[in-house]
Parts: structure tokens; C-alpha cells; sequence
């Protein structure tokens, strides 16, 4: 589990087809690997990915073709958010994200409204339910609060920390992202389809 809370950012520095999949070398940044161990999971722009190779200052991964085919950002060199699985004694300063990409979106709309920015983020029609007004969502593996909803877009006020420490900054119109509805949203929903299935049975 993560927070959405980027620890650092790093670089994809090198891709290595494999079978369909890839390997990478991501350049950790300013992320400390002390505490990391080989098989721990590190959030890569939102994907939970297991380091199979650490160094001083970068790590390995493995990803397969069923992620690269429901993710984007994870096939070409660019800057990347990271952040170390979530430990039980961990401050949660922002919302529990599992690192499981729920769908891509797109961005309709990225400007300046005085010294923030306004982000719109079209997405997927079958998560368009989850994501509600104050709700929180991952964008890129962000935590982040959602301002309004319109039907499949989704509004966002990002202030200039956020933009400053991420790699939010980089987005412009058209610009594809990870994104991952609330954990809470989806129990909600499965529990719905249980009373739901519960009500057909006694009927």
C-alpha cells in the first residue's frame, strides 16, 4: 500500500525489451533504497512495481505486458514519481492507494487560475462513478482531491508545491495519466452488488 504522496522523483534511464515485457533502470533521485530490499514494491507514477535489482542510486523492475498494455509512462525515458510501499507506522497524509491502476485519462484542460492550476482530467467511462466532488484520487500515483465532476471529466486544483515536487508540472492538453479511484469507492460498490444480489435471493 502507498499514501499518494510522492517521495521523490526519479528517471527512466533504460528499457530493455523482454519477451513482450520490459525491464527498467530508474534513477532514484533524491529516494534513499536504505530500507529497501530486493522484492519490495515501489509506486512508479502509481504502479506498483517489485524491485528485482537495487544500486546506490537506482533500481531494477520487471514489468509485464498486462501492465504495460493498462498503464502509461512505463515504456519510454522520462521523469517518474516515486514512493516506497507504506509501512503500519507511517504518517497517512494522503489516502490509501494500492499502486493498481484502475484506467488512463487524458488531460482537456491544464492552466494557470492565479498562482495555481487547474487541471481536467477526462476519464474512463466504467470509473466515472467512482470519483466524486472532495473525493480523492491518483493521478500519475498523486494523491489528490477532486473540486468538481462532470459526468466523465474530473477538476482539480493543484497548488505550487504540488506542481514543484511531482511531475504534474510536465502534463499539457492531451497528455495521458494513471489513474486510481478510492479504495474505499470500490468496497462501497462491491458491497452495493452484494445487497444488491442478497435482495434477488430473498425475492
Amino acid at each position: 500500500m502507498f499514501t499518494g504522496i510522492k517521495q521523490a522523483v526519479g528517471q527512466i534511464k533504460r528499457i530493455t525489451p523482454v519477451d513482450g515485457d520490459v525491464k527498467l533502470v530508474i534513477d532514484t533521485g533524491t529516494l534513499d533504497l536504505a530500507d529497501v530490499a530486493i522484492g519490495d514494491s515501489i509506486a512508479v507514477n502509481g504502479v506498483c512495481l517489485t524491485a528485482v535489482n537495487l544500486g546506490d542510486d537506482y533500481f531494477e523492475v520487471h514489468v509485464s505486458r498486462e501492465t504495460l498494455s493498462c498503464t502509461v509512462g512505463l515504456d519510454t525515458t522520462r521523469p517518474v514519481n516515486l514512493e516506497k510501499a507504506l509501512r503500519y507506522s507511517d504518517r497517512l497524509g494522503g489516502h490509501l492507494v494500492s499502486g493498481h491502476v484502475d484506467g488512463v485519462g487524458q488531460v482537456v484542460k491544464f492552466e494557470a487560475v492565479s498562482d495555481c492550476w487547474l487541471l481536467v482530467v477526462r476519464a474512463p467511462h466504467m470509473i466515472s462513478r467512482f470519483i466524486a466532488v472532495k473525493g480523492s484520487i491518483a493521478v500519475d500515483g498523486v494523491s489528490l482531491t477532486v473540486n468538481e465532476v462532470d459526468k466523465d471529466t474530473f477538476s482539480i486544483n493543484l497548488i505550487p508545491h504540488t506542481l514543484e515536487v511531482t511531475t504534474l508540472k510536465h502534463l499539457g492538453i492531451g497528455s495521458r495519466v494513471n489513474l486510481e479511484i478510492d479504495l474505499i469507492a470500490r468496497y462501497v460498490e462491491r458491497m452495493a452488488q452484494w445487497n444488491m444480489e442478497d435482495s434477488g435471493d430473498s425475492a
